[in-house]
């Protein structure tokens, strides 16, 4: 039986929803089939010791993911349905469940979303679906993303994609009480009211996130109508810096990865709040909402789900190169770096002691707050991967455990196309000091998050290292002393990376593997872009082949 596939529920069965990254109940059509199918129904999350001992997981995800589960617990309670927190692995929790179940002549239904995440995701899902084959234990899968498995190409994605987000919100009922309880009494799975275990009990250690944004549903929801009404009015021209990001920016992608807010929601929401301006601008009432800003936050959605689709139709990108022989650059041929070095380098990047004033501050913000916009994201990965030559699986798990919003489909893609691995986006190398001075002109950023320069005037503020030595005693910032040096020179950095680059480009023919790249992840929707025809690869063999998890 293909993973997946859709087995009809059987009479007196038990309904377990399985919550992942899909924690609420609002637009959960798993849950609203459990409901739907007969018999008790039973929510159950798994504290899995593979995944939170992860290298991309640290205790500033849990805190997110505790909270939305208190959440959840309430929600579900209120419809009548216990929320099981247990933790170990998957299919050992299952197959308990199973047996508890079974001893009372009844079978088990799994219900839950697809979920594209890590590799140890990826065969999580898959040990549960051969053991529920073996076990005879249906599992029923609904899409929640714009994310469709066994695409060998994009063709027709973005129409599948807007199909799919204007369908139905979906709005689950409500539990048969007495089916619920003679569940809990039968089989002793009342979970009752146990206190969630902290980032300390579960033995997770890693950096403190004072600032870390709520991943609550209500803070969600409260948060999209201050972006749909305020906030976003100027989106569009706001979300590059990070003076103004954190405000113009919808702060949505915490509560999305969590799931605690449904990608169709904000579609949705989004579209109706456009109608509503043009309507007002049909009948020439004043409005200060740029309609241009909600277009530009549209085509970001879609942008969402359309990173997602390359994970999960490529689950090796992430830890190979979407052209494997990128990866000889950084990682094990003759220009990388010595392993001292490279650790040097990388714990001072981690740590905001680069040298470079705009770089530091975002590491020591992102470190604070667990979140930074795009542009700054882009612009991190790219000094880590270019000027300090730093492999791109070494700075993207730095990024990853940092991350509060981090999502392994959009995550592992965008390190790799701001690192120049996947053969079809141009080298984006961007200039530390350039970046500082357009988007924090004054310093204002610079002096909030590296508090050793704030006696520093907006002449030197974004390039200390150029401060004659009086100007630095009388600032009380001597360079070196202070503040550190730049670690590298970035006009001769990124000369050595072109190189680097060419040089591999000639010792390998790359046009070929590039093409095939672009037939399964390039968009389709980039104006004057050739189409590359999906027979064009006919016999050739793709990167990678796991396009299913078919057991």
């Amino acid at each position: 039986m293909s993973f997946g596939a859709r087995v009809s529920s059987l009479s007196g069965n038990v309904n377990g929803v399985w919550f992942k990254r899909d924690l609420r109940v609002a637009d959960h059509a798993p849950l609203q089939a459990a409901l739907q199918a007969g018999g008790p129904v039973l929510g159950v999350y798994v504290i899995e010791p593979s995944v939170i001992e992860g290298a991309d997981f640290s205790p500033r995800h849990w805190a997110c993911i505790a909270e939305a589960l208190a959440d959840l617990r309430g929600a579900l309670a209120d419809r009548g349905v216990p929320l099981l927190i247990r933790r170990g692995e998957a299919v050992a929790v299952w197959e308990d469940l199973s047996c508890r179940v079974r001893a009372f002549d009844q079978g088990l239904h799994i219900w839950s979303h697809q979920e594209t995440g890590n590799r140890i995701t990826f065969r999580r899902d898959r040990a549960v679906a051969a053991w529920g084959q073996t076990a005879g234990v249906a599992w029923t899968e609904f899409l929640q993303h714009g994310v469709f498995r066994a695409l060998p190409h994009r063709e027709g994605w973005a129409q599948r994609w807007e199909g799919l987000m204007h369908r139905p919100i979906v709005s689950p009922g409500f539990a048969l009480f007495e089916a619920q309880e003679v569940m809990s009494r039968r089989l002793g799975l009342a979970p009752g009211e146990p206190d969630l275990p902290s980032a300390e009990d579960l033995g997770l250690r890693g950096e403190p996130c004072p600032g870390r944004q709520s991943a609550r549903r209500a803070d969600a929801m409260a948060t999209l109508r201050s972006f749909l009404e305020i906030r976003g009015a100027n989106y569009a021209s706001e979300m590059s810096s990070p003076l103004t990001a954190a405000v113009a920016c919808s702060r949505l992608s915490v509560p999305l990865a969590y799931g605690t807010i449904s990608m169709r929601e904000v579609v949705q929401a989004t579209e109706a709040r456009v109608e509503e301006l043009r309507e007002a601008r049909r009948h020439r009432a004043p409005i200060t909402y740029r309609l241009g800003s909600l277009r530009a936050f549209l085509a970001r959605l879609h942008w969402h789900c359309h990173f997602i689709q390359k994970l999960e139709s490529e689950p090796a990108v992430e830890f190979r190169a979407f052209i494997p022989e990128l990866d000889e650059l950084r990682s094990g041929g003759e220009t990388a770096l010595e392993e001292g070095e490279r650790t040097r380098r990388l714990r001072a990047w981690a740590e905001g002691r680069t040298g470079y004033p705009f770089i530091d501050a975002c590491m020591r913000s992102l470190r604070e707050t667990g979140w930074i916009n795009f542009r700054m994201r882009a612009m991190l990965m790219s000094f880590a991967s270019y000027d300090l030559w730093l492999p791109w699986r070494d700075s993207g798990l730095v990024l990853a455990r940092r991350f509060t919003d981090y999502e392994p489909g959009i995550h592992w893609p965008q390190v790799q196309m701001q690192s120049g691995t996947t053969g079809i986006n141009t080298l984006r190398m961007y200039s530390p000091v350039k970046q500082s001075h357009d988007q924090d002109p004054t310093g204002a950023f610079i002096r909030e998050w590296v508090p050793e320069l704030a006696g520093l005037g907006a002449d030197f503020i974004h390039e200390p290292w150029s401060m004659p030595p009086a100007v630095q005693t009388e600032a009380k910032c001597v360079i070196g002393q202070d503040y550190p040096r730049p670690l590298v020179d970035h006009g001769e950095a990124v000369r050595e990376a072109r190189a680097h680059f060419a040089t591999l480009r000639q010792q390998h023919n790359l046009r070929d593997k590039a093409k095939l790249v672009f037939a399964r992840h390039g968009s389709r929707k980039r104006p004057g872009t050739q189409i590359v025809d999906p027979r064009w690869f006919e016999g050739k063999t793709p990167p990678n082949d796991q396009l299913e998890l078919n057991v």
